[in-house]
């Protein structure tokens, strides 16, 4: 059995908030599910329900939930959610065998054998990844698996949010850190999801128990603030419903008028966020029309704005121009009687089922218009985020960096501007011409050169606002591309993924280039047989010898400095030499320098003195940029320290011996670097530091490892650096591994 809340706390939940406690109702085992989904679909195949619930049911006998009841009723609920959203045998039978796979030893195979592709389809994207096999990342894994499934078919999705609703009616039964952790997630992620799908109906309710779990005294006080004045805002409700209803007659138009419920998180966010007072918040009354037509919802606005004075700047037509999650409603907010304000939603039934369904209720007209098969194509032009996020989440191989892009993207507020040609476009609030051109296409987007909006040139950092017609213009030039001052004020999570790649690309190849003239550069100038070393493998076993993918790898890390273009002549040659047995060993031969080269080497100018040994030393490991002095030592030239090397004090005593030294104008030596590494001790922490310091290609000359009686584990790492502006990227590397806190470059041992 699952461990379970503590009595007394369990007993202070079910006080404050007793929704989180609920149990499956009594029910005659599968028959209530089969009479809601006939409802709906009257010609629907119902026996793969009775099949899919049978697998189930045997599959999951013996297992209970942590509220003690059997397992089969947690499916079994999460297919009566998705039939009362009106959806379809296969989805059904899907919910019901959502878990299996997971939990049982009932496998995929099997089941496709049984219930086919389809529906195997949308259990395996609903199936949790192995927390064994992906660790940490498991769960963000999860998340991406499930987005590139939905792009597929959005049942998966209304499947997970059916499977999330139901775990979060009974958060009540699992530890309280279990469950504020779900909570938390739902949301930042179910929840948002739920409304950009526009499934009003489950998206409320999660937020509702998510604000229950992490706040429960809270959600009391609210919901006792507001039983303690139902009543006299009903009769307020029923005063203005019976005004419309007066209206409704007049105009010869039929109708219902109802209250609008209010969603206790609502009220919550409205307080916190906004600073309200509750007086404020609840005195709002809210009240929706719906009616049969179109043109009724304009007669019926006519007949308000005649009855009671709208409010500026508080009108809406959702109708005309519907949201991105197909919403579409009329608002107008008015000064109803006794100067109270009350906003007021009208909307057809068929949006009304919309917007309480969202997509789910789009899937379900879809099904019937195209016999039992969605028009996918229709779906895809509705919902195109969903491949926006699909194609960034190709993208953004860092599983932490997709969450917080998935948090963003699906939490942002949106604009909705318009092509020349009539398309609505949605994009983050504060989206620029060039989000708009990326949400276009990738090509449009990279050869973008100006843009107008409403008509007028404007400038490509301008924010754009709903309404807006955007129309971009683009180069013709094949090697045309974006601006890197382009990330600094573009909002879209796929325009900022799409400018990095090709950046990326474009600077590899740069430094391919770059590294290839270097080292042929330097071979001719060491008069060595450029042709016979370039044309061997050797190169390619120099690239493994470093960890590098490919030749090409080992090019690019010359030409960015992170290898030192001498160190790879030298294993070249030594590799050729030790191979090639009819010509002998290549020397590197003592090309004509001017004498000052000698000590440059080191990438150190000796004033006065040019031809004198110069030595970096290891006990301040100094690099180009840091401030250094000389010191002459007996019979081994001089010695460079950092001017904060605790050693110079001493060498000081003896100032004769100073002398002014300098780093050389081009520096292209290999130096020394010494970091220290400051975390939280934990298991496989060492093999993490060195792994990524390793991916960094970083050659590691030396390391030791403090654990203090309090956990602290203090690691010092001394390497080669061939260029000092690779150590910044090296050292934000090591800070974003888990449990590190501190890492930074040692300023002297």
């Amino acid at each position: 059995m699952a461990e379970t809340v503590p009595p007394a706390q369990s007993s202070s939940l079910r006080r404050l908030v007793p929704r989180i406690f609920s149990r499956a109702p009594r029910r005659d085992g599968v028959e209530q599910l089969l009479r809601t989904v006939r409802t709906h679909h009257p010609k629907g195949d119902l026996t793969v329900i009775e099949r899919a619930y049978g697998v189930a049911d045997r599959a999951h006998t013996g297992q209970t939930r942590q509220s003690g009841e059997p397992y089969i009723t947690h499916p079994l609920a999460v297919a009566q959610i998705l039939a009362d959203l009106g959806l379809g045998p296969k989805a059904i039978a899907a919910a019901l065998l959502h878990d299996t796979v997971e939990d049982t030893e009932y496998g995929l195979d099997a089941l496709t054998a049984e219930f086919g592709d389809e529906v195997a389809m949308l259990v395996d994207g609903v199936t949790k990844l192995d927390k064994v096999k992906y660790g940490d990342s498991a769960q963000a894994e999860t998340v991406r698996k499930m987005i590139v499934a939905m792009s597929k078919d959005i049942r998966v999705l209304l499947i997970k949010l059916a499977d999330r609703l139901h775990n979060a009616r009974t958060w009540g039964f699992v530890p309280p850190h279990k469950a504020a952790k779900k909570a938390t997630e739902t949301l930042e992620i179910y929840a948002p999801l739920a409304h950009r799908l526009g499934i009003q109906a489950i998206k409320s309710e999660l937020e509702d128990l998510s604000f229950a779990v992490l706040h429960p005294k809270l959600y009391a006080e609210i919901d006792s603030l507001v039983k303690q004045r139902t009543p006299q805002r009903e009769q307020y409700v029923q005063n203005v419903i019976d005004a419309v209803d007066s209206d409704l007659r007049d105009l010869r138009i039929r109708g219902r008028v109802m209250g609008r419920p209010k969603q206790l998180y609502s009220v919550y966010q409205k307080m916190v966020v906004r600073g309200r007072e509750f007086d404020d918040i609840y005195d709002l009354i809210g009240i929706r029309i719906l009616v049969g037509s179109v043109r009724d919802c304009y007669a019926v606005l006519g007949a308000i704005h005649a009855r009671w004075t709208p409010l500026p700047g508080r009108f809406k037509d959702y109708i005309a121009t519907p949201k991105f999650n197909l919403y579409q409603s009329l608002h107008t907010t008015v000064i109803g009687p006794g100067g109270r304000t009350v906003e007021i939603q009208i909307r057809t039934n068929e949006m009304h089922q919309q917007a309480e369904y969202g997509v789910a209720a789009h899937w379900k007209y879809k099904e019937r218009m195209a016999g039992g098969k969605p028009d996918a194509k229709a779906l895809d032009t509705d919902m195109a985020w969903l491949a926006h996020i699909s194609d960034w989440q190709a993208e953004t191989a860092d599983p932490g960096e997709f969450l917080d892009s998935l948090r963003f993207e699906i939490g942002a507020k949106e604009v909705y501007v318009f092509t020349p040609k009539g398309r609505v476009i949605g994009l983050p609030s504060g989206a620029t011409p060039v989000d708009f051109a990326y949400a276009v296409h990738t090509e449009i987007g990279h050869r973008t050169m100006g843009a107008k909006v409403n008509g007028r040139l404007v400038p490509l950092e301008s924010e754009l606002t709903s309404g807006d017609v955007v129309e971009v213009f683009t180069s013709k030039n094949p090697d045309a591309g974006p601006s890197q001052d382009w990330l600094s004020f573009v909002k879209s999570t796929r325009a900022r993924s799409k400018i990095r790649g090709w950046f990326t690309k474009e600077r590899r190849e740069e430094a391919i280039e770059q590294g290839k003239e270097s080292i042929a550069r330097a071979m001719r100038r060491q008069n060595l047989p450029l042709q016979k070393l370039m044309s061997q493998d050797s190169f390619t076993e120099v690239a493994q010898q470093l960890r590098y993918e490919d030749v090409s790898a080992l090019y690019a890390a010359v030409g960015e400095g992170h290898v030192s273009t001498q160190s790879v002549i030298e294993k070249v040659t030594a590799l050729v030499s030790a191979n090639d047995t009819t010509t002998g060993p290549i020397d590197i031969p003592y090309v004509g320098r001017s004498r000052t080269h000698r000590n440059s080497e080191s990438g150190i100018l000796v004033r006065g003195a040019p031809d004198i040994l110069v030595k970096l030393a290891k006990c301040c490991t100094p690099v180009p940029g840091d401030e250094v002095m000389g010191f002459v030592t007996r019979g081994s030239g001089v010695s460079v320290h950092r001017t904060d090397c605790t050693n110079v004090k001493s060498l000081m005593a003896d100032p004769a011996r100073t002398i002014e030294v300098e780093w050389a104008p081009t520096t292209k030596g290999v130096f020394l670097v010494q970091i220290q590494v400051e975390a939280l001790d934990r298991s496989a922490l060492l093999s993490d530091v060195t792994r990524v310091l390793s991916e960094h290609h970083v050659n590691i000359l030396s390391a030791s490892v403090q654990t203090s009686n309090d956990r602290l584990a203090i690691s010092r790492f001394v390497f080669e650096m061939g260029d000092i502006v690779h150590l910044d990227r090296v050292l934000n590397a090591v800070r974003r591994i888990d449990a590190v806190y501190d890492v930074y470059r040692v300023q002297s041992s």
